[in-house]
């Protein structure tokens, strides 16, 4: 979140974040809820230093054996006002508070203005379309075809979007997952976590899923649990109320999760097969850093996540979002975006966000140079390193072949056991 002394002193600021990121929270409001607030705390202080005066002079007549109750109504009439400043106060602050969780993070300057998708950058592209001597199948038919994927039992098992993945598909995961945390652990140096499945409310609101996105997660309404929708969460949630040293950071983790999310899009063909699911795998890598040193940190973020689709040898581009598309949390974003050629479509298959210190702010998650220091904010940085359905289809599809069969990367050969997934 955003300190409220930065929204009061910027608040144009701050207004215009709100309309370049396309959201809905009223900056006013918050001013002039912060101003209220305010004169409630004088005028408790003032009531409270009243009645402890008038208590002292009680005091001081009692000893003297003189007359107390006109001076007594009085403490009892500022109590009363006290206690009604008082509710009036927690009130304001609760309003205060939950109108500051809507405020989004602001953009960083470097970030293009734009008003939709069509507003991002391509800041680069690496590889090259491949080029088929048939005409190249989908993933659906692919998978099906291969008894790799199953959509329809997955369906009747949980429903629509929930893939089922069999045989060398369910392989080719495990190879994939197992491909990618050997790498950014024993190349890039990311500590592996194995977090849970499921937040609780703070946690959430943490990394900045709730209040927003409530609807979007998957609630577990008996214990109010919610099912991660990223390792984000509760990755970044593991310093929550700690106080980090400089002499700790960077800290580079890394964690295989499920994830879980009901936002999936319409029913309709941009949607079919793996390109939106409810559930699927991703690996995630999080940093927390020195401000200073976060945007340095952003760029290594992103090239050990280009590094897995280099390896496997997936044509792909990095593309820098525009304010709007930013998400709510996010400073900055580059997404990575990979090539499936036979659906004919760029799909995202990371996130590399720069958070500066709005979601360390929210889970109290301080920094104290050295001992004399006063506490300050870590910045904390995400990326998908990388997630799993999209680039199953970037990679089934770049790799097919005229026999329908699926030639197996390099990279990923020791894992899978083989080279290739043979037609049947």
């Amino acid at each position: 979140m955003l300190d409220l002394k930065f929204i009061t002193a910027n608040p144009e600021l701050v207004k215009r974040s709100v309309v370049l990121k396309n959201e809905s929270v009223d900056v006013d409001k918050i001013l002039s809820l912060d101003n209220e607030r305010r004169q409630l705390k004088t005028r408790i202080d003032s009531l409270r230093a009243e009645r402890k005066k008038l208590s002292r002079q009680i005091g001081e007549l009692i000893k003297q054996g003189k007359e107390t109750e006109s001076l007594k109504q009085n403490v009892k009439e500022v109590g009363s006002q006290l206690a009604e400043d008082e509710e009036k106060l927690r009130a304001v602050e609760y309003e205060l508070k939950e109108l500051l969780l809507r405020v989004p993070n602001i953009p960083h300057k470097s970030v293009p203005v734009g008003k939709s998708e069509d507003d991002n950058v391509v800041v680069r592209t690496w590889g090259e379309k491949p080029h088929f001597s048939f005409k190249p199948k989908d993933h659906i038919a692919l998978g099906e075809g291969l008894g790799i994927i199953d959509f329809k039992r997955g369906a009747k098992l949980a429903g629509t979007h929930f893939p089922v993945f069999l045989a060398a598909g369910a392989h080719l995961q495990r190879a994939l997952v197992n491909f990618m945390l050997d790498l950014h652990i024993k190349k890039h140096h990311y500590i592996e976590v194995a977090p849970p499945y499921l937040a609780n409310r703070r946690t959430m609101t943490g990394t900045g899923q709730l209040p927003k996105l409530e609807d979007d997660m998957y609630l577990c309404e008996r214990d109010d649990y919610f099912l991660i929708p990223t390792a984000e969460v509760p990755v970044t949630n593991l310093h929550q109320d700690e106080i980090l040293t400089a002499a700790q950071l960077p800290l580079y983790y890394v964690a295989y999760t499920a994830c879980f999310r009901r936002e999936a899009g319409s029913y309709g063909k941009e949607t079919r097969g793996l390109i939106r699911v409810h559930q699927f795998d991703k690996v995630e890598l999080v940093k927390f850093t020195l401000p200073e040193d976060s945007y340095e940190e952003m760029e290594k973020l992103l090239n050990d996540a280009e590094e897995v689709l280099q390896l496997l040898g997936l044509h792909y581009r990095v593309v820098e979002l525009c304010t709007a598309e930013l998400s709510f949390a996010a400073a900055k974003c580059y997404d990575l975006e990979v090539w499936a050629p036979a659906t004919q479509r760029w799909l995202e298959v990371s996130s590399c966000s720069n958070f500066e210190d709005f979601q360390a702010r929210r889970s109290n998650i301080r920094l104290r140079r050295s001992a004399e220091a006063k506490l300050e904010f870590p910045h904390t940085l995400n990326a998908s390193g990388i997630a799993l359905p999209r680039t199953i289809i970037a990679l089934i599809e770049t790799y097919q072949q005229p026999d329908g069969s699926i030639t197996i990367p390099e990279p990923l050969r020791p894992y899978m056991e083989a080279d290739s997934i043979p037609a049947p």
